[in-house]
């Protein structure tokens, strides 16, 4: 856990008006959130494949695909509660993004206490001890999820060893962070679950290979399990 508050919830504002995203991001983080800006729905579906959100506040008008092609969109694996921003009042379009999958509505223009009251009683709502859908890393043409330590290559699961899965569950925790070979052995250790002896650094370079063999387009030229010179490894995902 980094150095933020780990119990503030974290919101996704997606809008594509520069100045409504960072008035709210400020206005927010004052109240005590942690806040990710997108710009679009694009944007937004990348930051959703590698964060996971208590909550998403998104624009219904954006160029691009629009708020509610992207809710509806969503809902299919993500029940993360949605709240629509919407700038025609008209009765239709609060139905259409209630029936698309939001939570709530607010019409623009608002006051941004509006917006605060109204994300309050949404997180309210929601239990607190469920994560929200599962999260999923995209490596390529595989996801993992992290919720079940398990690799699918479209809907099909990819097989890994005991000691293989406990590698991606430690490089998953950890994405985009360098892990030293010795800090990696200390783990296996305590993350036992095959017969496999991981004995020093030789043993952790051939789970490495093995690793990248199931999960790199071209094992020979790492993109997605990179080795980082005199210090370790690292998983970047997509």
């Amino acid at each position: 856990m980094g150095g933020h508050d780990t119990h503030a919830p974290h919101l996704l504002i997606v809008d594509d008006d520069e100045r409504i995203r960072g008035l709210l991001q400020k206005f927010l983080m004052r109240n005590g959130f942690l806040v990710t800006a997108a710009r679009d729905a694009a944007h937004a579906r990348r930051l959703l494949a590698g964060l996971e959100f208590n909550m998403l506040v998104l624009d219904v008008m954006m160029p691009g695909e629009d708020g509610l092609s992207l809710t509806r969109d969503l809902r299919r694996t993500l029940s993360t509660p949605i709240l629509l921003l919407t700038a025609r009042g008209e009765t239709r379009d609060r139905i259409e993004g209630l029936e698309a999958g939001a939570d709530d509505y607010l019409p623009k223009p608002f006051e941004p206490k509006e917006l605060l009251l109204r994300i309050n009683a949404i997180l309210r709502r929601v239990p607190h001890e469920t994560p929200t859908g599962p999260k999923f890393l995209h490596l390529g043409a595989l996801r993992y999820d992290q919720n079940r330590g398990e690799m699918f290559a479209g809907e099909d699961p990819v097989r890994l060893t005991a000691t293989e899965a406990a590698l991606m569950r430690i490089f998953a925790a950890r994405a985009g962070e360098v892990i030293g070979r010795a800090e990696l052995i200390d783990e296996l250790g305590r993350d036992r679950t095959g017969p496999e002896d991981s004995a020093g650094d030789r043993a952790i370079d051939v789970q490495i290979t093995r690793l990248r063999r199931k999960i790199e387009p071209d094992p020979r030229e790492p993109r997605y399990l990179q080795t980082v010179r005199g210090m370790g490894y690292m998983l970047a995902p997509d």
